[in-house]
């Protein structure tokens, strides 16, 4: 290679190294205002909980009881904290969650040791060096006083949540059942966790799209997610969404997960509803996912007694009967597709299977705890196999249903 030639290669390559450090300074940045970092500090006559944003931004604090927190609601942030945050508190918190509660809007959610006042809550701009960041200072109070607090001081601001995702419109004449598919958690609610860190949330929701793809390809249902994305939907409004769309069949989709220190489990299981459940086990599952609510900062004093209180007529003779005819014809289906638990058919009293006049069943998947199921349950080629498990059982359940209808439409 001649001098000449080496030095115009030399240019072509400064040329188009320039371009690309243009082009990377040009990339446009998150838009959304960004959680960096978060700390705690004090101890439990007054706790700090500071937490570094990109910018300054509006917040809104309140308190609930039973079980004790502090709520703080946002606009929507992008959190870039460590994956253990939250995990163990210091002071007068015990640990602290955050997350999407509603599109727009961002939550965390604070778990005190007992009744506390928010003394100051406050974000700053940043100077000097340091990021803008939210402040919130702590003390201990009496049960009377914070109960007094959120009567008198929350009322404006308390219970927001996010929506279940709108429905396909109906076309007339469309005379097809409606599918619900519910992808458990979402949001600042994450649901059980891999040792990988996999979440909960996200293995369910992917599931919840492949079966809604390949139900809605078939063309024989239409089909309605409760949410479609990283968002939280209170489980009352899940309940609601089925029962106000004439949902003909409602199916929650969630992976267990074991306690540290209760062993081993495998395999799925197919739940119904019942005041009594099957077993222990069930009663801590149906204890766990009850909770979505108050992982999520949801109040509940203004609940409806037909949804808060799981126990208020259970539903319509005919509609458990409907409830327990598709849980078998599902366990049937799954156990060629996928790893079924020792005892596959269980019931417990879940809230989200409490609508009295739609069959509903909630799939556990499997186990986020456990190595094996985890390595299906992030399988897109075990998630497709099984969803197509999932579908034959529902073309089965329907098909006397839909006999002499023509097909459906």
């Amino acid at each position: 290679m001649t001098f000449r030639s080496l030095a115009i290669a030399c240019s072509l390559v400064a040329t188009l190294a320039a371009a690309a450090a243009g082009s990377l300074q040009a990339a446009p940045a998150d838009p959304l205002p960004q959680a960096t970092g978060v700390r705690v500090g004090g101890d439990d006559r007054q706790t700090r909980f500071v937490v570094d944003l990109t910018e300054k931004i509006g917040l809104a604090a309140f308190t609930l009881a039973d079980p004790y927190r502090v709520i703080i609601d946002l606009p929507q942030l992008a959190f870039h904290l460590p994956t253990d945050a939250g995990e163990k508190g210091r002071g007068l918190i015990k640990a602290f969650r955050y997350g999407l509660i509603m599109q727009g809007g961002s939550r965390i959610v604070l778990d005190t040791k007992g009744p506390v006042k928010v003394e100051r809550v406050f974000t700053v701009d940043a100077a000097d060096g340091q990021p803008a960041r939210l402040v919130l200072d702590l003390s201990p109070t009496d049960r009377t006083a914070f109960l007094r607090t959120i009567a008198l001081d929350n009322r404006n601001v308390r219970g927001a949540s996010g929506k279940a995702a709108e429905p396909p419109p109906k076309a007339p004449g469309d005379t097809r059942p409606l599918v619900v598919i519910d992808p458990g958690h979402g949001g600042i609610d994450t649901g059980a966790k891999s040792a990988g860190g996999d979440l909960e949330k996200d293995v369910v929701l992917q599931f919840a799209l492949t079966l809604r793809d390949r139900m809605v390809s078939a063309g024989k249902y239409r089909v309605s997610l409760t949410r479609d994305d990283d968002t939280f939907v209170p489980l009352s409004e899940r309940v609601r969404f089925a029962r106000a769309q004439g949902a003909a069949l409602f199916v929650s989709i969630h992976a267990d997960a074991i306690p540290r220190g209760e062993g081993q489990a495998e395999g799925a299981t197919v739940y119904t509803l019942s005041e009594n459940a099957t077993d222990a086990a069930a009663a801590r599952l149906a204890e766990a996912e009850n909770k979505a609510d108050v992982i999520a900062g949801v109040d509940l004093t203004a609940e409806p007694d037909d949804v808060a209180n799981i126990l208020v007529d259970l539903a319509q003779r005919e509609t458990r009967n409907f409830s327990g005819q598709f849980a078998k014809l599902l366990v049937s289906e799954l156990k060629s597709t996928a790893k079924l638990h020792k005892h596959p058919l269980k019931s417990a009293g879940f809230k989200v299977l409490t609508a009295p006049d739609v069959p509903s069943v909630l799939v556990e998947l499997g186990y986020m705890t456990t190595k094996g199921d985890v390595k299906q349950l992030t399988s897109a080629v075990w998630q497709a196999r099984t969803a197509g498990a999932l579908a034959q059982a529902i073309d089965k359940y329907f098909a006397p249903r839909l006999a002499g209808t023509g097909g459906s439409q």
